[in-house]
């Protein structure tokens, strides 16, 4: 996230959202709301906990796994598929050919099983739209959770020879919603293109919004209450441009540390965020704790 991936990438984000209290909505402008979605989960590992699964009404899995999902389906829960947007990793079965029509970049520096994708390249989005989303979908997936997004502000950045990439990010979301019209999709922040497609999405994530994993130190922090208020205000001000976006965050921590990760579900949602706390591996629910 904050260009991260699944149980192979483990990376940590940041963000977070407004005033909704625990009866959020998950629904794009224009369409009917589903039910009320108090509780939320992602895991991208194999053997997701049934019962864990089936207490979400909103859960984000890698549809890689060769296995059923019916299973993991709470009533009238959202189970939406794991697509990067912004990379390809090595072992995505189309990465060959994309390498050969010249869609991919350089590999990402922090995950060097993960090649940048040129998300301008047709072949790219070709790709998402025709085969990639239908395939996930096709699964019994009720919609996709878009990854790596933020990757489009960094190339351009970083690059003369990318620019382009934020406005084509955007594009590629509204195409996506064009396309399928009716599944729903979760963005992980992607901060450049957010206010550009919040009427094309249903929901988005703050990822690592109150507490990450420090890599140097090689354990977990919380973050400042600027780095916090920062994400906040971002979406937020998504909400306002469409107040049925469901704004959920995802904070990591020792779960052994019930005090800490109670605080954490306290804080998110007394500031009206749907929070889920986990921990940096992503590859098993965790409960809350009780109490």
């Amino acid at each position: 996230m904050t260009g991260e991936r699944p149980i192979d990438r483990r990376r940590a984000l940041l963000m977070g959202s407004g005033a909704l209290g625990l009866m959020l909505t998950l629904g794009a402008q224009g369409r009917p709301p589903r039910r009320a979605a108090p509780h939320w989960g992602v895991d991208y590992g194999a053997a997701t906990d049934p019962v864990l699964a089936r207490q979400c009404t909103l859960l984000v899995l890698e549809p890689h796994h060769a296995r059923p999902i019916a299973p993991l389906r709470g009533p009238g829960s959202t189970l939406l598929g794991y697509v990067s947007f912004g990379e390809v990793e090595k072992s995505r079965p189309y990465v060959d050919a994309l390498d050969k029509a010249g869609a991919l970049r350089a590999p990402n520096p922090h995950w060097p099983d993960a090649r940048l994708a040129d998300l301008r390249h047709a072949a790219w989005r070709e790709e998402l739209i025709e085969r990639a989303i239908p395939a996930i979908l096709a699964l019994g997936y009720d919609g996709i959770f878009i990854d790596t997004m933020d990757n489009a502000e960094a190339m351009e950045r970083a690059d003369p020879d990318a620019a382009g990439m934020i406005a084509a990010g955007a594009a590629l979301i509204a195409a996506v919603r064009r396309r399928f019209p009716t599944i729903r999709i979760m963005l992980n922040r992607g901060y450049a293109v957010l206010p550009e497609v919040t009427r094309h999405i249903d929901a988005v994530l703050g990822e690592a919004m109150a507490s990450r994993w420090n890599f140097a130190e090689r354990r977990y922090e919380m973050l400042s209450d600027a780095d916090w208020a920062w994400q906040a205000d971002r979406l937020r001000a998504a909400r306002a441009a469409n107040p049925a976006l469901t704004l959920a965050t995802l904070d990591y921590w020792d779960p052994a540390d019930t005090r800490t990760v109670a605080a954490l579900y306290a804080r998110e949602r007394a500031a009206g965020f749907l929070p889920y706390v986990a921990t940096l591996a992503l590859d098993r629910l965790l409960p809350e704790p009780r109490g």
